[in-house]
C-alpha cells in the first residue's frame, strides 16, 4: 500500500472530522471528494461507513452550533463575514434567506446540498430566533442525508471497482491521487464560475460617490433596495427615494422599472452579487441603464451619505425620488 494511502487509512477518521469541520466553519475547502474517498475505501473494509457518518455528524454539530450561536448573538455581521470567506459569496445569504422565508426549519435538511447555503444556514437560523433544539434536530437530519449520500455513492463506486482486480489494484495505488484530483477539480470549477461572474459585476458597478453626484445634480435615478426583511433589522432605513423590491419579485414589477433613467440596485452583500445578478436579469428583460451600487447599503452608510425612513407607497406611485 502506498505511504500516502496508508497514512490516510490510519488517520482517516481524524482527517475526515477536521476536513468537514474546516469546510463547515466557512473555509472553501470542499469535503465531498473526501467523503467519496472514504466511502470507496469502505468497500475494501479499510474504513467503516457508519463511523465515517458519525464523524461527519460530530463535525457538523460542532461547527453549525458555533455559527448558530454567533448568528443569534451578532446577526448580519456574521453573515457578511461568511460571505467574504465563501466562494459562492453573498448569493449564499440571499438564497438561504429566501429558503427560510418559504420553508422555515426544513431548509436545514437540504441546505448542505446547495453550494453556499450550507455554512450560512446555521447563523440565519440563529438570527431568526429558532430554538436550539429544533435547529440541531433539523440540522443533523440534513447532515445525515448529505453525508450519507456521498459516503454511499463512494461505496457504490468501491463495490464496482472491487469486481475487477485490475481496477482494485489501481484504486489502491492511486486513491490519494484521485482524491486530490477531485478536490482540485471542485475548487477550479467553483473559482472559475466565481471569477466569470465577478468580471461581469466589475463592468456594471456604480460607485457611491458617483450616485451621490447624480442625486445632487437632480438626475433622479430609480433606486431599488433589494435587501431581505432580515437585513432591515439592524437598520431599517433606505437610500433617499429608494423603493423596496425583493430579487424574486423584480420580474413582477418590470413594467414599473423606468427605461429613460438610470436604475441603481443595492443590497447588503459583499461584492454586490445579489444586485449584480438582478441587474443582469433586468438587462435581459430590456432594462439597459441598470447598475449595482458598489459596497451596497453598508458602503453608502460608511461613506456618511444620507439615509431616510422608508415610505411604503413609493412602489405604488412608481416614483423613486420625490420631484
Amino acid at each position: 500500500m502506498p505511504v500516502a494511502l496508508e497514512f490516510f487509512v490510519q488517520y482517516g477518521y481524524l482527517i475526515l472530522f477536521l476536513w468537514v469541520l474546516t469546510e463547515q466553519l466557512g473555509v472553501p475547502l470542499p469535503s465531498v471528494p473526501l467523503m467519496l474517498t472514504a466511502g470507496a475505501l469502505s468497500a475494501t473494509h479499510r474504513m467503516s461507513i457508519w463511523l465515517s457518518l458519525l464523524v461527519i455528524l460530530l463535525a457538523c454539530a460542532l461547527s453549525d452550533s458555533i455559527w448558530y450561536f454567533l448568528g443569534r448573538r451578532y446577526g448580519g455581521k456574521v453573515l457578511r463575514l461568511l460571505c467574504r470567506l465563501s466562494l459562492e459569496a453573498s448569493t449564499c445569504v440571499r438564497k438561504t434567506e429566501n429558503y427560510f422565508g418559504r420553508h422555515g426549519a426544513t431548509t436545514l435538511v437540504v441546505s448542505k446540498f446547495v453550494p453556499g447555503l450550507s455554512t450560512v444556514a446555521a447563523p440565519i437560523a440563529g438570527q431568526t430566533g429558532m430554538s436550539y433544539g429544533k435547529f440541531l434536530g433539523f440540522d443533523m437530519m440534513g447532515t445525515l442525508l448529505w453525508g450519507g449520500a456521498f459516503i454511499f455513492a463512494g461505496r457504490f463506486f468501491g463495490d464496482a471497482v472491487k469486481r475487477s482486480s485490475m481496477l482494485l489494484h489501481l484504486l489502491g495505488q492511486f486513491a490519494v491521487g484521485l482524491f486530490f484530483l477531485l478536490l482540485i477539480g471542485f475548487l477550479a470549477y467553483r473559482i472559475f464560475r466565481q471569477q466569470q461572474f465577478l468580471k461581469k459585476v466589475s463592468e456594471l458597478r456604480l460607485e457611491a460617490d458617483a450616485l451621490k453626484t447624480m442625486m445632487d445634480e437632480g438626475a433622479q435615478p430609480y433606486i431599488v433596495d433589494l435587501r431581505h426583511p432580515l437585513d432591515y433589522l439592524p437598520d431599517p432605513r433606505v437610500l433617499p427615494g429608494a423603493v423596496r423590491i425583493g430579487p424574486s419579485e423584480i420580474a413582477k414589477h418590470i413594467d414599473r422599472i423606468p427605461r429613460d433613467r438610470d436604475v441603481v440596485l443595492y443590497c447588503t452583500c459583499p461584492s454586490e452579487e445579489t444586485s449584480a445578478r438582478v441587474a443582469l436579469n433586468l438587462q435581459r428583460m430590456g432594462v439597459d441603464r441598470v447598475r449595482p451600487l458598489r459596497g451596497g447599503f453598508d458602503g453608502w452608510k460608511q461613506a456618511g451619505y444620507p439615509l431616510e425612513e422608508y415610505i411604503d407607497n413609493r412602489l405604488a406611485t412608481g416614483s423613486a425620488l420625490p420631484v
